[in-house]
């Protein structure tokens, strides 16, 4: 098997197949030899699990997920890709390769056809420019997993994790916490890529909630004003909610009152509770 962490055969590898680096799709190859196989630990990859790989890039978490668990489907963008990883991944038969995009797989579909009575695990290396939407599909799709384990910018990992009430919580940290309970696992330096990024990465991992922690009978409604609270963070929660929504600042300074939030509150520091008072109030 080749040494997919080093860099010399890595190169050798991609030139002898013509590959470049695509800017556009964001790719960073991982090459610190450390990483890969601790993110399939931590990820939930074993005996009896089925994993789905987003973007496998040239295999090399590949093969640390397959040597692992019971079978791995991944889901590749780039079709450059694809002989190369013919070539990487040949010496396993638990490995199918999808070339597709992710945001239009069926995954349910695939769930259903390639892990029966199976419990499956999500692992990926994103790209930083399309983490928040691959993340917010594999959740709100309410799929049949247990987890998701993904490396992503060092900022958005601390976003994500952020717990409500903190300065770094945004809306995004709402909505993974509603469906999942997320934790950082670790830290990837800049240098443990080819090419090298301009920043740093973390790995996270987000335990699917068998029930989300509040109860909303208007999931869009619930998230809309979420995003409204947190659309213009200088400014008090009953103002950010009034422009964003569009509502009078007398509906929504009632709605606030009943909700026992303080107008002059900001969005960072509301709980997830309050975040539930304040739409059903607004709802009401």
């Amino acid at each position: 098997m080749q040494n997919l962490s080093n860099i010399s055969t890595l190169k050798e590898l991609l030139g002898r197949h013509g590959f470049r680096f695509s800017k556009g799709l964001g790719q960073n190859f991982l090459v610190n030899p450390t990483v890969c196989p601790r993110i399939a630990e931590e990820g939930g990859a074993k005996s009896g699990v089925g994993v789905i790989e987003v973007g496998s890039g040239v295999g090399v978490l590949t093969v640390e997920l397959a040597a692992r668990a019971d079978k791995v489907v991944c889901i590749e963008l780039d079709s450059r890709l694809m002989p190369v990883l013919d070539e990487t991944l040949s010496g396993f038969d638990n490995i199918r390769v999808i070339n597709e995009d992710v945001l239009k797989v069926d995954l349910k579909k695939l769930i259903a056809e390639e892990f029966p009575d199976m419990p499956v695990a999500v692992c990926a290396n994103l790209p930083y420019y399309i983490t928040s939407p691959i993340i917010m599909t594999l959740l709100e799709e309410r799929l049949p997993i247990d987890s998701i384990t993904v490396m992503v910018q060092k900022e958005a990992a601390k976003r994500i994790c952020a717990k409500p009430g903190t300065r770094d919580v945004g809306a995004v940290s709402i909505a993974v916490q509603y469906y999942s309970e997320p934790r950082l696992l670790f830290h990837v330096s800049r240098g443990s890529f080819l090419p090298s990024p301009d920043v740093d990465s973390s790995v996270i991992r987000l335990d699917i909630r068998k029930e989300p922690p509040i109860a909303v009978t208007d999931e869009a409604w619930f998230f809309q004003v979420v995003r409204a609270a947190f659309s213009q963070r200088r400014k008090t929660v009953l103002n950010a909610l009034s422009s964003s929504l569009g509502i009078s600042k007398e509906k929504v300074s009632e709605a606030l009152e009943r909700a026992g939030v303080a107008a002059s509150s900001r969005a960072e520091q509301l709980s997830m509770l309050d975040f539930q008072k304040i739409y059903q109030n607004l709802h009401a």
